[in-house]
């Protein structure tokens, strides 16, 4: 019987620490699967454009203080040469810019793609979907972490690689530049606002974190409650339930809205930390500048070259700053990324853990959830009987209510079998057993005929209509899983329509409708 597996650990409050990081590596482990992959090329080449942009920033940063050169020893044809120069720089400059943001955009798709279908090849195998939409509660929205939270991770990731990957180049040139230009004092200086910034700006971002997983989680609520009206509007209109699905609808959106306002309003106080930094950052530039200057380390020089050194030595502290400011600015974008990688993280450790089970039922000889012939002991059955059970006893997955005690039973080929009692008996809950869906509490359960159209087919009790034409409709899904069992052309199909029951006034519309193989909605079916 399935129940919450120990890597989901329901109501654990998403914090900035250990757990994060190794969730974030796992994913980065499938954004990179291997040196050679595309998206290290892209990343590679990510990093030489965002290098090759700070050498020409850094160009572009000195031409001010060139300019007070120039312009102090009114030098025409310096001015010229510089002004060519500048505009060159700056075309440059926003033509590697531009690349750097197509090359960022390029990533996003490609995280995207290489992360949802990493995910699909986990939640489609071996009916992974039920088990967590059905029998497990301690993951919230699914289907919302896979399509929306795994898109704003690989969006916001994306837009904030570039910054976080040159960084470290950035922070270590400008720091020598700015020891060079003002001694100890101002790369010490710089450092330590920085590490007080980092420090206020963790504190503030742990709660946005947790509340923001928590908005996450109401937005997969709302929508699904929108999502069940629309599939059961005609019920509820039979009920006349409108207003009482308005009052729970609208219950849902105020929980989502209040939780809303909570995150706007933690993260009003990391917007103040940022901003604050930002404007105090400029004056500490200015203030590192001063000292030496106050202090007589360039005394002997003329206003002109005092202007020209200041404005080159404003260039670089400033940078310096600003490179630190730029990832305290960040924070609001990584505290979401720290967010989406927590719920992302949760599903695919969830759907990890149930894989490898998967795999260990499939190591010891069976087939999925199906419970095949036992290996090494063939079974002594004749070759018509197609389930067999010994003693089995059903539990209801959510409860210890008990369904069925000490059940033996043989179904055989060509036999017909009617089971009947009151609704909550156990007559489904046998079927869900019977195809694997469930596993017995004790007891066998041997599956002796193959799954498929020469062997055994369970039929839902709620039809399943599926997107695509008629045509696939009619024969889903056994002629993409079974290519071999048997021709699916239009004649053959109206056939077996014309067996099913269906008019030949009806069979004569959806002749034209195979053959064109027309888009339908499950409506018109």
């Amino acid at each position: 019987m399935a129940v919450p597996g120990p890597t989901a650990r329901a109501g654990a409050r998403p914090r900035l620490d250990l757990q994060l990081v190794q969730r974030f590596v796992r994913i980065q482990k499938v954004f990179f699967p291997s040196w050679s992959s595309q998206n290290v090329l892209m990343f590679m080449t990510l990093l030489c454009v965002t290098l090759l942009e700070q050498l020409v920033i850094y160009q572009v940063g000195l031409i001010p203080s060139q300019y007070y050169g120039v312009l102090g020893n009114k030098d025409l044809d310096g001015f010229k040469a510089l002004t060519f120069l500048a505009v060159t720089l700056i075309v440059l400059n926003s033509t590697l810019k531009s690349f750097d943001q197509f090359t960022c955009n390029l990533l996003y798709v490609s995280w995207r793609k290489g992360l949802t279908e990493h995910l699909h090849h986990l939640y489609f195998r071996a009916r992974v979907y039920y088990t967590l939409n059905v029998l497990r509660d301690d993951i919230d929205n699914p289907d919302q972490r896979i399509s929306q939270d795994v898109e704003r991770f690989c969006r916001q990731l994306s837009s904030v690689t570039s910054k976080l990957i040159i960084s470290p180049f950035t922070l270590t040139y400008y720091t020598y530049q700015c020891f060079q230009s003002t001694g100890w004092l101002g790369p010490v200086s710089i450092f330590g606002y920085f590490i007080l910034g980092t420090m206020v700006n963790k504190t503030l971002m742990g709660p946005i974190v947790t509340k923001l997983v928590q908005q996450e989680k109401l937005e997969g609520d709302f929508r699904f409650k929108h999502m069940q009206i629309r599939v059961n509007a005609e019920p509820a209109a039979f009920y006349r339930a409108g207003l009482v699905e308005h009052m729970r609808t609208d219950r849902r959106l105020q929980r989502l809205l209040q939780t809303q306002r909570e995150l706007m309003s933690r993260e009003l106080w990391l917007y103040i930390g940022i901003n604050t930094f930002d404007y105090l950052g400029s004056i500490l530039s200015y203030v590192v500048i001063a000292i030496p200057i106050f202090s007589g380390v360039y005394g002997d020089l003329s206003p002109t070259e005092l202007s020209t050194l200041v404005s080159k030595n404003a260039f670089v502290c400033i940078y310096l700053i600003s490179c630190f400011t730029q990832l305290i600015d960040l924070s609001t974008t990584l505290s979401d990324v720290a967010g989406y990688t927590h719920r992302i993280g949760e599903l695919q450790e969830a759907l990890l853990d149930m894989s490898r089970k998967s795999q260990d039922r499939e190591a010891l000889g069976e087939r999925e959830w199906d419970l095949d012939k036992t290996p090494g002991c063939p079974t002594t059955e004749p070759s018509d009987t197609a389930f067999l059970l010994d003693r089995v006893s059903i539990l209801t997955p959510s409860s210890d209510k008990p369904l069925i005690k000490d059940l033996s039973l043989k179904i055989c080929e060509g036999q017909s079998l009617l089971i009947t009692g009151n609704t909550g008996t156990g007559k489904t809950s046998l079927l869900r057993v019977l195809g694997g869906l469930w596993e017995s509490m004790k007891g066998s359960v041997q599956m002796l005929a193959d799954f498929g159209p020469h062997g055994v087919l369970f039929l839902p009790q709620k039809p399943f209509f599926t997107d695509g034409t008629l045509r696939e409709q009619v024969i889903y899904p056994l002629k993409e899983i079974y290519p071999d069992s048997g021709s699916a052309d239009d004649e053959r199909i109206v056939r077996f329509l014309e067996l099913a029951g269906l008019p030949a006034s009806m069979v004569e519309v959806i002749t034209p409708t195979l053959a064109h193989h027309c888009r339908v909605c499950h409506r018109s079916v």
